[in-house]
C-alpha cells in the first residue's frame, strides 16, 4: 500500500502544480496618471529600488508566471501600491505626501524598504548609505 502511495505521489505533484497555473493572477500595470518629482538622484534611486512595488510601472519578471510563485509576487505588488504609490501621487493630499515620504525615509533608515524577499533576487535594488541619504532628502526629520 505504501509503495503504491510514493509511486503515485510525484505524478499527483505535477497534475496538482500543472493545474494551478491556470489560477489568474492580475500582472497589470494600470496608466500612470502622475510623475512623481524628485531630483534625478533620488527618481533614479526610487526607480531601481522601489518603484516594482511601489507605482504602475512594475516590471514583471518570468517567476511571476509561475504558481505559487505568482501569488505571492501579486500580492506583494499589490499590497505596495495600496500603501504608496507614485504613480497616482496626484490623489494625495499635501499632509499625505508628507506623511508618506516621512514613511520613505523610516523604513529605508531602519533597513525595512526594499523587502529582504524582494533584495533575494533583485540585488540592484540593495540600498547604499548614500542612496538613504538621498532618500532621506525627500522628507524633513522632526
Amino acid at each position: 500500500m505504501r509503495k503504491g502511495i510514493l509511486r503515485w505521489l510525484p505524478v499527483v505533484i505535477a497534475v496538482v502544480f500543472g493545474a494551478i497555473q491556470f489560477i489568474p493572477v492580475d500582472r497589470t500595470n494600470p496608466p500612470v496618471e502622475t510623475e512623481f518629482v524628485a531630483g534625478p538622484e533620488a527618481a533614479a534611486v526610487l526607480r531601481r529600488c522601489c518603484y516594482d512595488c511601489h507605482s504602475n510601472e512594475t516590471v514583471w519578471p518570468w517567476y511571476s508566471r509561475v504558481a505559487p510563485v505568482s501569488w505571492f509576487v501579486s500580492d506583494h505588488i499589490n499590497e505596495g501600491r495600496l500603501e504608496l504609490n507614485f504613480s497616482t501621487w496626484n490623489r494625495y493630499a499635501d499632509a499625505d505626501r508628507l506623511k508618506k515620504l516621512t514613511k520613505v525615509r523610516k523604513q529605508v533608515e531602519k533597513g525595512k524598504m526594499p523587502l529582504k524577499s524582494y533584495l533575494l533576487i533583485h540585488r540592484h535594488a540593495q540600498l547604499s548609505p548614500a542612496d538613504i541619504s538621498i532618500l532621506a532628502t525627500l522628507a524633513p526629520t522632526r
